[in-house]
């Protein structure tokens, strides 16, 4: 399967190999029937470096964009069905290589190199193929691995090495000269993507948000309607949560998952539908609603219903607000409902009660503190629950002909509130 896949990754593979392996396999036959050398090494070595050159540089219909690499790290080069490929790809050329010229240090650095040289062109061109490090190091892998079962097989053999130690001396400064120019090549050229993290990242947002496409899409047929048709997902991080926003055919609808809470709704059709529906029933469908999907909003919550404009095409807006103690807790939810009963949007704010300092700061003296500086008293004040330097504060909010004025609670002070 892999390998059926790798040939309709590549056009014309097998045509070009068997091109290119007639080609370098007839002109290596011919120059070693003129230097009388045995034919079977060299022809097989000629027709396996066709198969490598045909494998990894013939053009392709995939790849990254010219002037890329992959950088991630190889963890799944033991792992990956195309990695396992290019292992397997390497070990016959380097094998047959150390047979015929009894020399492994070196044919090992010259195909590691040749590896790397390989990735670079692909990186460079506009080849149609990737360039992974991954690659580079099954590639290698594959090479020691021919390098060193031929080094074993010339050893059960009795067929001694050439030169061992001028062996080794090649090697080492092909690797030095050869490394340094990749080096500079890679650096120069191409930009490293780490594109493994990218993918190991989004396999993991899928394994966390499993089940939520299936939830939203129901969540959505409640709000919109039975028939409802998602046409696509966004999901977004936020701490241990993940913040799930599907558009639909009918409006977007937007929640929290694994909590499985909704956040917000907006129908695409936001105009007012003509009805009956009078304020009360408009209260009645929002809390029916709420029941089912905002319980804990709606627990000691008190709802106010207000019309927006006027005729049959008018429209609802249902509020919920909760008291502890005199104070405005954070919670919101609001829902805007039709004449007919349909609901066009809702904005949740979920957030569960904190419990502030007791405020001593009255209203009236909130209302007239800032007349100091504003230069009249404000109309009235309201004590809210707000954050201030990451702490919940009782904060009054002074409403004013200009700017709205905060006012902390307990000390009487000016303050700028976070959420």
């Amino acid at each position: 399967m892999v390998i059926r896949a790798s040939i309709g990754a590549v056009p014309g593979l097998i045509p070009s190999f068997l091109i290119l392996a007639g080609v370098l396999a007839g002109i290596t036959a011919l120059i070693s029937r003129a230097r009388n050398r045995p034919l079977l090494l060299p022809v097989l070595l000629a027709t396996c470096t066709a198969a490598l050159c045909t494998v990894t540089l013939l053009p392709g219909t995939a790849g990254m964009t010219v002037g890329q690499c992959d950088t991630g790290l190889p963890v799944h080069v033991f792992t990956s069905s195309s990695s396992l490929l290019n292992i397997g790809l390497f070990i016959p050329p380097a094998a047959l290589s150390t047979l015929l010229f009894r020399r492994p240090a070196t044919v090992a650095a010259v195909f590691v190199l040749f590896s790397g040289l390989i990735e670079f062109i692909q990186s460079v061109t506009s080849l149609g193929r990737s360039c992974t490090v991954t690659d580079v190091v099954a590639n290698s892998i594959g090479a020691l691995v021919g390098v060193g079962g031929a080094a074993v097989w010339l050893g059960i053999g009795g067929r001694a090495l050439r030169r061992p130690l001028r062996d080794f001396a090649w090697a080492a400064g092909i690797a030095l000269a050869g490394s340094a120019a990749l080096a500079y090549g890679f650096n120069s050229q191409v930009t490293g993507v780490n594109v493994v993290a990218i993918d190991d990242s989004r396999r993991a947002v899928v394994d966390a948000t499993e089940g939520s496409d299936t939830w939203l899409s129901a969540e959505a047929e409640a709000v919109f309607g039975t028939g409802t048709r998602s046409t696509g997902t966004q999901v977004e991080k936020d701490g241990s949560r993940w913040k799930i926003i599907a558009s639909t055919d009918r409006g977007t609808i937007s929640g929290w998952w694994p909590d499985r809470t909704l956040e917000r709704a907006s129908a695409s059709d936001q105009h007012g539908d003509a009805g009956t529906l009078t304020a009360a029933q408009a209260g009645g469908v929002a809390r029916s609603f709420a029941r089912t999907h905002f319980p804990d909003s709606l627990a000691g919550s008190d709802q106010t219903v207000r019309t927006l404009d006027d005729g049959p095409h008018a429209a609802y807006l249902v509020t919920y607000r909760r008291h502890r103690q005199g104070v405005l807790m954070p919670m919101r939810l609001d829902f805007t409902i039709t004449r007919s009963g349909r609901i066009i949007g809702f904005t949740s704010e979920a957030v569960r009660d904190p419990v502030p300092p007791r405020a001593t700061v009255t209203g009236t003296t909130a209302r007239r503190q800032p007349a100091k500086t504003a230069g009249a008293e404000a109309a009235r004040a309201q004590l809210r629950a707000r954050q201030v330097g990451g702490q919940w504060r009782p904060v009054w909010l002074r409403s004013a002909d200009a700017a709205p004025v905060w006012l902390d609670g307990v000390t009487g002070q000016r303050v700028a509130p976070g959420k």
